[in-house]
């Protein structure tokens, strides 16, 4: 068995290397450069682009199962490269894929699943490594949270979690035409999330609300267009659907194993917040 990783410095790809090797399974990690890349030693590092289909064709006759992930922002270049992808890895002969999607309806998915290949379809919740980008460096800085919405709900997953699912669905059989919703153990609010932090890492931290207007305009100055900022950070935020914070048995059902908790996720990454 031998498994491409795409996205393989990411926030679930490395995971899935790991694990993958903890396995013993042969892994080819693909990264768009080698410089300031960190793989175990175990791990065939290889150069590649999803962004240049052709970059990957070599790397997909040297292996049998893919790993995935799939851009965000799914823009007419990013399908087609997506697509050609998916394409070039059947000709290549390989016999399974794995996905991670981020949202439902992501036109990818119905390329996959017409593949002719094993494909399984991850669709996890928010990361928990979310509260690294958004708020380790004010609470580092200054001990302070500034949010909209603190009392959302939401399933935050541990990342390990997701890149576990995987690792089943790419290793074993079962998972075929399987469409998993990964979700954390949790329906947490962003304050109590906060609050957690501050408990781990033994330093308080205030948070100050912002109105919908405040959030609204940050998140324009981070360069973010009225169509996402609406959907996902007011209408998800605001008004969330009931899958947002409904929380889902999937990562034990498939991995045996519970899903890891906010708690676990801060108290292995509290040095990021301190």
């Amino acid at each position: 068995m031998k498994v491409l990783v795409t996205g393989a410095t990411g926030t679930v790809g490395g995971h899935i290397v790991e694990q993958l090797i903890s396995k013993g399974v042969e892994v080819r990690g693909l990264s768009r450069n080698l410089k300031n890349t960190s793989f175990p030693p175990e791990a065939q590092i290889v150069v590649g682009d999803l962004n240049n289909p052709d970059t990957l064709q070599v790397h997909l006759q040297t292996v049998d199962r893919l790993f995935l992930i799939t851009q965000s922002e799914q823009t007419e270049t990013r399908f087609l490269a997506n697509q050609r992808i998916i394409r070039m890895a059947k000709e290549a002969n390989v016999k399974k894929i794995v996905a991670l999607m981020d949202y439902e309806g992501n036109p990818i998915e119905s390329i996959i699943q017409e593949s002719g290949m094993d494909w399984t379809i991850l669709r996890p919740a928010e990361f928990m490594k979310n509260a690294l980008y958004f708020w380790a460096e004010t609470i580092q800085k200054e001990g302070i949270v500034r949010t909209g919405f603190p009392d959302a709900m939401s399933v935050r997953i541990h990342e390990a979690d997701i890149a576990a699912v995987a690792v089943e669905a790419l290793t074993e059989e079962g998972h075929h035409e399987k469409i998993y919703t990964l979700t954390g153990p949790q329906s947490l609010t962003n304050k109590s999330m906060i609050t957690q932090i501050s408990e781990i890492i033994g330093k308080p931290i205030e948070l100050v609300e912002l109105t919908e207007e405040q959030v609204r305009q940050n998140s324009k100055n981070q360069g973010y267009d009225d169509e996402f900022i609406e959907y996902f950070l007011i209408g998800m935020a605001k008004n969330p659907p009931e899958n947002a914070y409904t929380v889902l048995p999937t990562v034990e059902q498939v991995t045996g194993k519970p899903a890891r908790t906010f708690v676990q996720w801060v108290t292995e990454n509290k040095h990021y917040f301190n």
